[in-house]
Formats: structure tokens, sequence, C-alpha cells
């Protein structure tokens, strides 16, 4: 059953090894529950499935995971009816818990900035690393499109790449001055190195020569952060917002960051909206006639 869920994952909804690998942890934590009741997931009601929420509830798990894990059993379910296995599925009234409102943590542009500073450009791997937080900050990339970044994608005369996101789904993100050069000059320091034929279109390799891990990207981003005293509690992810925020406060379109950023839907993107609220608050009291008019 679990095999044949993990085919309809890769073949039928394309999606990503690490969101499959999600989706399959969270169904085991179900089916673990139900064996210890002794009830088939095929015979499990919503009554069953309300439990076992309560039960992630006692053991602590917060209400956003809770509502991923929630996720993870309706796809489990809707399969299990696509194939033919049940008659009904259980999960249609299965409600998710109430989400607070989560506002992404973002960065200036001073903060940013530091970063890039405190970035050594004489260790061995320094131009590399400024490329990689050149090209995360600049286009707003995920960190598994970063690492998945290809050669072959990078359009140096156009100063485009093609990235490819969720579900094997495409998009041309443009490339900026910044990320150009740094990246142009970690190519230099890439071609010295020994790289092994798998990865030998992949951007950015390690000192081996191997494609660079999604973990190794934390990695980086966490020792960086550390070296500019940023106090923030960051990740890669975190360039991607401040990324997409710092395009509001300049006036871009919501639209344009949406496919920026390969959301498929512009509810993802309107998140921004709300970190934006203390920025527009401040262009409105500096840039509004009546404010003006109390001013002088």
């Amino acid at each position: 059953m679990i095999e044949k869920y993990k085919a309809y994952l890769l073949l039928e909804k394309s999606l990503s090894p690490n969101t499959i690998e999600a989706y399959l942890k969270d169904v085991n934590m179900l089916l673990v529950y139900l064996n210890e009741a002794h009830i088939s997931p095929k015979e499990a009601t919503i009554e069953h499935l309300r439990d076992f929420i309560i039960e992630l509830a006692d053991l602590g798990i917060q209400p956003r995971s809770q509502a991923r894990i929630i996720s993870g059993i309706r796809s489990f379910y809707r399969f299990l009816l696509i194939d033919n296995q049940i008659d009904n599925d259980p999960t249609e009234l299965l409600e998710s818990p109430k989400l607070p409102a989560q506002i992404p943590e973002v960065l200036s542009v001073k903060e940013i900035d530091a970063i890039i500073n405190a970035i050594d450009l004489s260790h061995p791997q320094g131009q590399r690393n400024a490329a990689i937080i050149e090209t995360l900050y600049g286009s707003g990339l995920r960190v598994s499109e970063l690492v998945n970044l290809k050669l072959s994608n990078i359009y140096f005369k156009e100063k485009y790449m093609k990235v490819e996101g969720k579900g094997s789904k495409e998009r041309l993100v443009p490339l900026s001055e910044a990320a150009l050069r740094a990246i142009e000059l970690w190519r230099r320091d890439r071609n010295l190195l020994d790289v092994k034929k798998e990865a030998e279109d992949f951007l950015f390799v390690n000192r081996y020569g191997r494609q660079l891990t999604r973990v190794m990207i934390f990695t980086i981003v966490k020792q960086l952060a550390k070296a500019a005293n940023i106090q923030k509690e960051i990740s890669p992810h975190t360039f991607r917002h401040s990324f997409a925020t710092h395009l509001l406060e300049g006036g871009a379109n919501l639209r344009a960051i949406q496919q920026l950023l390969g959301h498929e839907s512009i509810l993802t993107t309107e998140v921004y909206t709300h970190i934006n609220m203390k920025f527009l608050r401040q262009e409105i009291m500096q840039k509004h006639p009546r404010n003006k008019l109390r001013k002088d």
C-alpha cells in the first residue's frame, strides 16, 4: 500500500523527493497509531482520525505541524479512494487546527550587506559563498532550487536563469548584476576543482567537486549570520522572504513577485503584504498630503 502510494506521489502528483518523504513520514505516524489500536487504515473512520489528532496535540505537536500532518493524511486517503481501496474518504470532514498568522523573519538591507561583507573572499570557498548569498537574495530562490541550479540553465548574456521549482515546474528568473558578478568569480574558482562527473552541470559544488546539499547551505548561512553578528534566527529561506519584502517596499507589483517566487497561488504571496504594513504606514505618514500639511 505504501509503495503504491509513494509511486502515486512521484508519478501522478510529480512531488519533490523532500515532499514525498514528509508525506510518507506523516502517514507512517498514523499507521503506527492505528496499528496500536488494531485498526486497519482502510477501516479507519473520522472519529479514529480525530482521536489521532488529539493525540498529536497531547504529545505537544504544534498546530502548524498538526496541519501539515493532516494534509499528508488527506493525500493518503485520496489515493486510497482513487485506487478503489476504500469507498468513502474519512478525511472529508476532518478539520485542520486554526493557525496563528505567522510573519516570516526578514533581514534589512543593512543586515544583508553585513552578511555579504562577513564573507572571507580569501577563503577557498569564499567566492562560492558570496555567489550563494547573492543568488538567494537577488533572485529569491528556494534552497532546493539553489542546490539544483545548473550551469546550462544560466543565460549570462540575457541575465536570466531557468529554475526548476516545486512539482518540476520551470520558470525564468532574472539575475541581478551583483549575482552575475559573484557567479562569474565563483566559476573561475570552480574551474580549478576536480568536479565529479555527476556534478559537472551543477553550479554550486563543495571542495570535493560534489553537488552541495541543502544541509550545507543551511550551515553556510548560519555561519555567516554569526560572523555578521545577526541576532535573528535565520535560514536560507530568510533571503527569499527578504527578496520579496524589499521588492514590495520598492513598489513592485504583487503579481510580478508571485511569478518571480514561483507561487502557484497569489494567496501565498500575499503574506508579504502583512510584513509590509509598518513600511506602508511610514510611507503614508511621510508622503500623504494631509500628513505633510500637519508637519508644515
